[in-house]
């Protein structure tokens, strides 16, 4: 049961990194200026430092959830491994295929579908990410790792007489 507080500390990082290099692709509110689809598609950056920037991200974000994937695959987490069993899927033929990287003479005829791509997987890591969280919680309340450091009795008296000036 110890191990299983690691594994969603472990899980929870992984699941940050993969929104920030979602964030970092698409870039909603222009988080310090970045490059992104949507800086591509509004003319703010040219297609190559655009592709190159993007692609950069590409290659280690999927690697990152393949890791993800199998880690929930070997620890025996079934419901969570068949959510991301699609996206590990689809990465998988993309870059069997060749089709991963953004191309710079095909950027603009493929950015509305890359954003609704990198979209779609921004709210299922969004999903993962908050069944993560859930999953530390129950994982550490019921874990005996985090025992010496949950108050007793004697704690919280001392704490209400503090509170009580």
């Amino acid at each position: 049961m110890a191990w299983e507080v690691f594994l969603w500390i472990i899980f929870f990082i992984i699941n940050i990194a993969l929104i920030a290099s979602n964030l970092y692709q698409l870039d909603f509110q222009e988080l310090s200026k970045i490059v992104c689809l949507s800086d591509l598609e509004a003319d703010y950056m040219n297609p190559y430092e655009s592709s190159s920037r993007i692609n950069a991200v590409v290659v280690p974000e999927m690697v990152l959830h393949g890791l993800c994937s199998a880690l929930l695959l070997f620890t025996g987490y079934w419901f969570m491994f068949l959510l991301t069993l699609p996206i590990t899927i689809y990465n998988s033929m993309l870059y069997i295929n060749r089709q991963h990287l953004i191309d710079v003479t095909e950027v603009f005829r493929y950015v509305d579908a890359e954003k609704k791509y990198r979209i779609a997987k921004l709210a299922l890591y969004l999903f993962l990410f908050l069944l993560v969280v859930i999953r530390s919680v129950i994982a550490g309340k019921f874990s005996n790792v985090l025992e010496p450091f949950r108050p007793t009795n004697e704690d919280i008296d001392i704490l209400s007489h503090v509170l009580e000036f």
